[in-house]
């Protein structure tokens, strides 16, 4: 079970850093647990900051279109 020879594929954890949201909120979380010795009640306002992030996030009604490889094997067929 493997993929056959010739066909398209791209690598999709090459595309994995194109789009990083709250990223910064959740370094400023993790660096204050490791300072506070992992003790979140020292860490309310970045966990506060964190938590609104990702439920801004959340709402964001995003549709999904599948993987690139699917999209690729779907546009090869037609080629051929």
């Amino acid at each position: 079970m493997g993929r056959k020879a010739g066909a398209l594929y791209i690598s999709p954890k090459k595309f994995g850093s194109l789009q990083k949201p709250c990223m910064k909120e959740m370094i400023s979380f993790l660096n204050c647990l490791a300072l506070g010795q992992n003790n979140d009640d020292k860490c309310v306002r970045q966990k506060e900051l964190l938590s609104a992030c990702m439920d801004a996030q959340s709402g964001k009604n995003r549709t999904t279109w599948g993987s690139i490889n699917y999209h690729l094997q779907r546009l090869n067929r037609g080629r051929k």
